[in-house]
């Protein structure tokens, strides 16, 4: 898979990973409006592949510095409204596609760029990683990025990242929970690759709709999360790859999943 037509991105398919790297290391990978529909249309195009993870991943010495002020300093509110709707899709095709997604983060990962991580279901940080929702110390709060990570963190974290707009270390955002592990820089890539690994085995198929269920679950009242989940999963029991693992189970052998 290669995209010679990406201005902002780079995108390469090595078996059943599609890699997206944002390529403005100038810019800090900063968010332009170019940027974010670059990032869309390469999430959609991987979705439309038989992939089974995705890595986002950043060029340069930070992960992405958030929205280019830049690209917004002369919007208008109906400009703006614009632009971070289409920032707001990015995220919500994050979940949409099939795909695992994880976040590999090096460097800052700062407002917008903090969004991003927080909205991946995975994301492994090198030890070297930061994070930030400075808006807190200016004069426009970060309210967007704030959604995905108060998912991620919980209240009371989320408003001392966002109300002080202090980093924090990538040890503070394990322990906080806005990354799933931690590891010297030089084993970045191994991790990542590690937990992809464990997080896409198993049928594609099962994997996609538990995706898409979870995040239409969570944050919900627990008896319309259940009302959501049990539909969902009597529905699954009839497809071939729920067939086969009950079957393969009863006969003590490994299963044979579709594509």
């Amino acid at each position: 898979m290669s995209s010679p037509e990406y201005q902002h991105l780079r995108t390469e398919q090595d078996g059943p990973t599609v890699r997206i790297t944002m390529n403005r290391p100038k810019s800090r990978n900063s968010l332009s409006a170019a940027h974010l529909a670059e990032l869309r249309q390469a999430f959609e195009a991987a979705a439309e592949t038989k992939a089974t993870g995705i890595v986002l991943a950043g060029a340069g010495p930070v992960f992405s510095s958030g929205h280019d002020f830049g690209d917004m300093a002369e919007r208008d509110l109906a400009g703006m409204r614009e632009l971070l709707r289409l920032c707001e899709s990015v995220m919500r095709t994050i979940h949409a596609v099939p795909q695992v997604v994880i976040a590999r983060v090096h460097g800052l990962a700062v407002a917008a760029g903090c969004q991003l991580v927080a909205t991946c279901d995975l994301a492994v940080a090198a030890e070297s990683a930061g994070f930030a929702l400075p808006g807190g110390t200016g004069g426009w709060f970060c309210h967007t990025p704030a959604v995905p990570v108060a998912r991620s963190i919980g209240r009371k974290r989320l408003m001392e990242m966002a109300l002080t707009g202090d980093p924090i270390d990538a040890a503070t955002a394990e322990r906080w929970g806005l990354v799933n592990q931690v590891v010297p820089d030089a084993g970045l890539d191994e991790a990542v690759a590690a937990l992809l690994e464990r997080a896409t085995r198993g049928s594609r198929q099962a994997k996609a709709v538990g995706k898409q269920t979870i995040y239409a679950q969570l944050d919900r009242p627990e008896a319309d999360a259940y009302a959501i989940a049990t539909e969902v999963m009597a529905a699954t029991s009839q497809t071939p790859d729920a067939r086969e693992r009950m079957q393969s189970f009863l006969e003590k052998r490994a299963p044979a999943f579709g594509d």
